[in-house]
């Protein structure tokens, strides 16, 4: 661990307070007014965010499994910007407890981690053993948060499933999948539920459907023959929204668990992570209104509809027609009202446009979509409120987790960062004052890492980490600047 001595600490205080002014001004008719977490309620949440594969590295040792990010890297490494793999990654798995101690000095509240299912169940199955070494490396985890004050937030999957699943039944488009993600899932509450009282069953299933079964930036990398560089046969035109749809029951099918088995006297709560931006019409035409609502419809809808009401979006039923996978009445009973939270993970937000159709040629979750979306830097705080404010309104006001929210930037001093969380915190605020029924943010990200197919070139964290030095963690600006809004 290193972190910035001596006069520089000044200089680092200075330029805070230069900037939260500068921000603030922005916002305020140049009037100065305290900001900082006591303008958020007590019981508000502050913490950042990692996932298993991009950190923990220890991918071949101490009885870890494959998952199925192990394998696309090791077979496709012209998929990875940099050619790079996560083998070491931020090697967390040996390093936690001073990185643990890193958010204490920081002063966040929690921790959003994944569970690495194959580092727990290297074959996917209860069935197949229990890696007792993987086990005790979440135990101690657990355990160290706890008694540093750090809540944990630990999600089931973060878009790493067992490749001896996708070996076997080809993965989550099989529904197969729903009841071996549920055995998993038992086991971890089994295991750690009398500790964790914060859930999430899986992180952005959006993305694993269109990144892994309609584009081939994600494993299994399954697409049409006519999608660019496909590197495994598939069906970009319907198998994205089979592997939705299995995602979204086995989802119903832990909720279910939980609530049945253990909710009662674990007393924790359990939520669903999804992904958003937010996007307004490109003009004040009726087909750039109509584009921005489809978007929002195919981006949020598809998963967050399900969840809350019980099917599907009637835009996306009426363009995929047969394509999309139809709810039996018992499975829409299994997902309606399957959330305790809903977790969104936020970066920005533009303007949409209707392009033409694609009349059924090279069809796509993208053609579906059938936006030109251009992405409007100045518009992410504003876009934030928004898109808090339409999910209130379209959607009963659930309870909601931004499970992540950041900005990419190596830079120790990384201004650009500060103002950004500054001015998200900013809408945050406005949200909950208009009735939002927002009560966490998590940072994106804890440490940079390894960035899926941007490898590690795309550094998110506001903790650099030195791949060039030993993994030698530096607190950036951000870090400083955090430790003072959360002051209590």
């Amino acid at each position: 661990m290193a972190v910035h001595q001596g006069p520089y600490l000044l200089c680092l205080l200075a330029l805070v307070l230069a900037s939260l002014t500068i921000v603030h001004a922005e916002h305020s008719n140049h009037t100065i007014e305290p900001f900082n977490r006591s303008s958020f309620p007590t019981d508000f949440i502050f913490g950042t965010a990692t996932a298993a594969y991009m950190i923990e590295g220890a991918a071949n040792i101490d009885g870890r499994g494959p998952c199925t990010w192990d394998i696309f890297v090791k077979r496709h490494p012209e998929k990875i910007q940099d050619g790079k793999n996560a083998n070491v990654a931020c090697d967390f798995y040996h390093r936690y407890k001073e990185d643990i101690q890193l958010l204490k000095t920081i002063g966040l509240d929690s921790f959003k981690f994944s569970i690495s299912w194959t580092r727990v169940l290297p074959k996917g199955k209860v069935s197949g053993g229990v890696n007792p070494q993987g086990v005790k490396f979440y135990n101690d985890l657990i355990n160290e948060l706890l008694s540093n004050g750090i809540k944990p937030l630990v999600f089931l999957m973060h878009f790493d499933p067992p490749q001896a699943l996708e070996d076997e039944y080809d993965g989550p488009l099989s529904p197969k999948f729903v009841n071996d993600f549920q055995d998993y899932a038992d086991f971890c509450f089994k295991t750690f539920g009398d500790r964790v009282k914060l859930w999430v069953t899986m992180n952005e299933p959006i993305a694993m459907s269109v990144n892994g079964y309609s584009t081939p930036n994600f494993p299994p990398g399954r697409c049409s023959s006519y999608v660019p560089n496909c590197t495994a046969a598939g069906n970009s035109a319907t198998e994205l929204y089979i592997v939705g749809h299995n995602l979204l029951l086995a989802h119903g099918a832990v909720v279910k668990l939980y609530k049945d088995n253990y909710e009662p006297y674990q007393k924790g709560k359990i939520g669903l992570a999804t992904y958003s931006t937010w996007v307004e019409p490109e003009d004040n035409t009726s087909s750039s209104r109509e584009a921005a609502s489809r978007y929002m419809d195919f981006l949020l809808g598809w998963f967050v509809e399900p969840v809350i009401y019980g099917d599907y979006p009637e835009r996306l039923k009426f363009a995929l027609g047969s394509r999309l996978p139809k709810f039996t009445e018992a499975q829409s009973k299994l997902v309606k009202g399957s959330i305790d939270f809903l977790g969104l993970s936020y970066y920005s937000a533009g303007y949409a446009k209707t392009v033409s159709p694609a009349n059924g040629v090279n069809v796509t979750f993208w053609t579906d979509v059938q936006v030109n979306y251009t992405n409007r830097g100045y518009m992410k705080p504003k876009g934030l409120l928004k898109l808090l404010l339409y999910i209130k309104g379209k959607y009963n006001n659930p309870t909601i987790y931004i499970t992540e929210n950041g900005i990419g930037g190596r830079d120790l001093r990384d201004l650009r960062r500060i103002k950004y969380y500054y001015r998200h915190f900013l809408s945050l605020s406005k949200a909950i004052k208009e009735g939002v029924n927002v009560k966490a943010h998590y940072s994106w990200s804890f440490l940079d890492s390894f960035e899926w197919g941007a490898g590690y070139l795309l550094p998110n964290g506001i903790v650099f980490v030195d791949f060039k030095d030993n993994l030698t963690r530096h607190l950036k600006d951000s870090c400083y600047w955090f430790k003072k809004f959360l002051l209590k």
